[in-house]
């Protein structure tokens, strides 16, 4: 997608935030996105992307000034980060970010949520959560690689809600996302902010992000054809 199109998707919705497009994120999506790359190095870069997605997620949360000593016994004015985060991966391809987002935040509690797709009703049904006992006092950082329809994310958002979470303390991960699912998520919850890497042309005939790079959790996980 041309360079204009990207941002003018992310001009219409301010609380998309797309990952500065430099030569090497575009070289790592290029990868990744080749259906002959093989397993090792699709986990290899994809995990790069996850990493600077988990950076510039944390970017987005709040600091409060701060000053501390150095070893010169001078004394520097610098920022701290204020509040608690949490990850919360939606499974099983959202816990392909989960080492991602423990390189960057020590010792990081993380919850999980399984939500799979009703193939009678086409709903996003709710199978499993288990969140921290604290989660309302938490920042927290939705983990999924990718956001197609915004069905399985909505319904993870809405659980985070009613776990008591504050809308504008979710901050929603992923690798690649669809208009389409762009849409459906900031309609809904227009305090929530996204943090993608790519945005794609939209969804094929069957759901499927275009021109994406397949099912993530397969070949992340190795369960592919």
């Amino acid at each position: 997608m041309p360079a204009s199109a990207l941002h003018e998707k992310v001009e219409n919705h301010p609380q998309v935030h797309l990952l500065e497009q430099t030569q090497q994120l575009k070289a790592l999506l290029t990868i990744i996105r080749d259906k002959n790359t093989a397993r090792g190095d699709f986990i290899f870069y994809s995990d790069r992307i996850i990493r600077l997605l988990v950076e510039e997620g944390l970017n987005h949360l709040p600091v409060v000034e701060t000053d501390v000593e150095t070893p010169t016994g001078s004394s520097f004015h610098g920022v701290d980060f204020l509040g608690k985060i949490c990850g919360v991966s939606i499974m099983r391809a959202g816990e392909s970010m989960e080492q991602g987002l423990r390189d960057c935040c020590r010792s990081v509690r993380i919850g999980k949520i399984l939500i799979q797709r009703d193939e009678e009703t086409a709903e996003a049904k709710l199978y499993y959560a288990k969140l921290p006992s604290d989660i309302a006092s938490r920042y927290v950082l939705l983990l999924d690689p990718m956001l197609a329809t915004g069905g399985s994310a909505i319904r993870a958002i809405q659980v985070l809600l009613d776990h008591g979470v504050q809308e504008d303390r979710i901050l929603f991960l992923n690798l690649l996302c669809a208009p389409e699912g762009v849409e459906a998520v900031v309609s809904r919850f227009p305090q929530l902010q996204i943090i993608t890497g790519d945005i794609d042309a939209g969804l094929d005939e069957h759901k499927f992000i275009t021109p994406g790079l397949g099912d993530f959790g397969c070949r992340y996980f190795g369960t592919d054809d």
